[in-house]
């Protein structure tokens, strides 16, 4: 690592990148989240301009307000990432989640891999135990590549059909390839965590993972501002038993990772980019050594990113803060860590690291969420926050 503009975390073309985020600093007799853009590699404190990060996505003169307000300079963002890697202490800027206000919403089962684990759950009941005979079965019915199937196409409904008739049919089957996408809550406004921080997992979980993707800033009109990172921490066993126990699985302490920045759309970085990215993943055990990797590919994502965002937002459901928008993984870990035919699951202080080149890198420390500080900072604290700081005034 390096302590200038160029660290390893950061998209490759940082110095042309335009980067939104949040930290937490002290400035005077106040403390408290401040709104940062990073541009040509430098931090710039903008809360006087867009006291939140949704303010600042909803402007509609987005780039040129990105390229052109004035701020207070942080110095080099590469330090300010490396600074916040686990282990480094409690460092000076603290980074948050680049998302405040907004709407933490997630889409599942929009790829392929994630439908037929989904499946496998459900009919293993939870039990990790159980997963490789269902796996096994599962294919010998339906395969393993439904990559080219479009939900809600009459080749999809035929598939739907057989297999009802056969008795494989699954609610995350319809979810996967029917018309309408899976589009759920993953957590509340104010309550995801940023680079560096430690990620939840509740106790009672024996069998759990990292989901590894895109998420999607949108802001109140239903535009996409940009996109980052995120961990959709999930429980297996949990949603395994019951796909009604979705919300216990899901909205836990520090159960949501978002970051480390939203990259702005721009002429260097744009929706078609994200189709086009892939998004890697590293766990790298703290007490066994176990390193697990893999990568997912966009381009075999089962519905397009504007179509999840359009069936997010529209006539039938407004966001006035905006919100997050988990594009849903294709990997669901199966590599054997405890015993042979069990599959993966967390254990504690592991490192969980998702990148892809043009949005950097998001690193969290896996621990339980009882064990964890308890969220009290959420969108009234805020508010009150900023009033302290003069800063609501700011607001258009």
């Amino acid at each position: 690592m390096t302590s200038n503009s160029r660290s390893n975390w950061l998209p490759v073309d940082v110095e042309r990148a335009l980067l939104v985020g949040r930290v937490w600093r002290k400035a005077g007799e106040h403390e408290g989240p401040s709104v940062v853009l990073v541009r040509n590699g430098e931090v710039l404190d903008v809360t006087s301009s867009a006291p939140t990060t949704a303010d600042l996505f909803d402007r509609e003169d987005i780039a040129r307000f990105a390229r052109t307000v004035t701020g207070e300079s942080l110095g080099p963002v590469g330090k300010l990432v490396d600074a916040n890697l686990p282990g480094n202490g409690e460092p000076t800027l603290r980074l948050l989640a680049p998302n405040d206000v907004q709407a933490i919403k997630a889409c599942g089962v929009t790829f392929a891999v994630s439908l037929i684990e989904r499946v496998i759950e459900e009919q293993a009941g939870g039990d990790p135990a159980k997963a490789r005979e269902v796996r096994e079965t599962i294919a010998a019915t339906i395969g393993t590549d439904l990559s080219k199937l479009e939900p809600g196409s009459e080749a999809a409904m035929k598939l739907k059909a057989e297999l009802e008739r056969r008795g494989a049919w699954s609610q995350y089957m319809e979810v996967g390839i029917g018309p309408d996408a899976e589009v759920f809550s993953k957590s509340q406004p104010m309550s995801a965590v940023g680079f560096g921080a430690d990620v939840g997992l509740l106790p009672v979980s024996n069998w759990n993972n990292p989901e590894p993707e895109i998420v999607l800033a949108v802001n109140s009109r239903g535009e996409i501002a940009g996109a980052t990172l995120g961990n959709d921490v999930n429980l297996r066993d949990i949603e395994g038993r019951s796909a009604l126990l979705l919300g216990k699985c899901k909205d836990n302490n520090a159960s949501c990772a978002i970051g480390p920045f939203v990259r702005l759309f721009d002429e260097s970085f744009s929706l078609d980019s994200v189709r086009e990215a892939s998004v890697s993943l590293r766990v790298k055990g703290a007490d066994d050594g176990f390193v697990l990797e893999g990568v997912s590919h966009m381009s075999e994502i089962s519905r397009d990113p504007a179509d999840l965002v359009a069936q997010t937002w529209g006539p039938h459901h407004q966001y006035p803060d905006g919100f997050m928008l988990f594009l849903g993984t294709m990997f669901s870990p199966i590599k054997d860590r405890d015993a042979e035919g069990g599959g993966f699951t967390h254990h504690l202080g592991d490192k969980v690291t998702i990148s892809t080149p043009q949005l950097g890198a998001l690193t969290n420390t896996v621990r339980l969420s009882t064990e964890l500080a308890p969220w009290t900072f959420g969108v009234r604290a805020l508010y009150r926050n900023l009033a302290a700081r003069g800063l609501l005034l700011a607001t258009e």
